[in-house]
């Protein structure tokens, strides 16, 4: 059986792929022309997309399911580097490095269509268009600035902060919500820097306090305003 299957990409998706900050500076023909270099690819949970340093000739937008990006270190033990979920995008670095690789090795953590786009044919619309280069270039210095917060949460925040912090992102608004984990609990801990049982640990302590409810994969949260006020200490 494949580690990939390429299937149709439906109006649904394509709508959706075209609201993504990669996409939505593009006009309407430039769309039309980019369009023929979109693929739509399907994973099942634990296929392998790509092995770190495997030529880059695409990056990618999650239209469903969840993709981890990890490295294994000299020992052999897996670096949980990201959780990519849906409505996401991956390896847009191979746009902008000579030779392209992918730094890192992605894999299914559920099943997953993808939206893999052509490097070249990308690239040539941003040559074309400075207008159009200069609005995804301002909307990637956001995501680097929202990349190095994370960072910055990794380093410096507390455990509980720090699963506060996560929740946070899966969440965003001031309601009551709920919201379901786009991983095992293993992996998320991996990708917060924390063994596994101090995310357990982290997640029952603000039950403790009401302000989640944990139902396995399922996290009612009930009070906002106290989680980002955890997730700033």
């Amino acid at each position: 059986m494949p580690r990939v299957a390429h299937v149709p990409l439906d109006a649904v998706t394509e709508r959706n792929l075209r609201r993504h900050y990669l996409f939505s500076a593009l006009t309407d023909s430039q769309w039309q022309g980019l369009r023929a270099h979109v693929r739509a690819l399907q994973l099942a949970t634990g296929n392998r997309l790509f092995d770190q340093g495997d030529p880059g000739d695409a990056f990618f937008v999650v239209c469903s399911g969840s993709i981890k990006l990890f490295r294994d270190s000299a020992a052999g033990v897996e670096k949980i580097m990201r959780l990519i979920k849906s409505g996401q995008s991956f390896a847009e670095s191979v746009l902008f490095s000579d030779p392209p690789r992918y730094p890192v090795h992605a894999e299914a953590v559920s099943a997953s269509l993808l939206a893999a786009v052509s490097r070249e044919p990308y690239l040539a619309l941003l040559r074309e268009s400075f207008d159009t280069c200069r609005a995804v270039m301002a909307q990637m210095v956001q995501r680097i600035h929202r990349h190095w917060d994370e960072i910055e949460a990794l380093s410096l925040l507390g455990s509980q902060a720090r699963v506060a912090r996560y929740l946070l992102s899966l969440a965003p608004g001031a309601a009551p919500t709920a919201v379901k984990l786009p991983a095992r609990k293993t992996l998320i801990a991996g990708q917060l820097g924390l063994a596994p049982e101090t995310l357990s640990r982290g997640l029952r302590a603000l039950a403790d306090r009401r302000i989640i409810v944990v139902r396995r994969q399922i996290v009612e949260i009930l009070d906002p305003r106290a989680l980002s006020d955890c997730a700033s200490r």
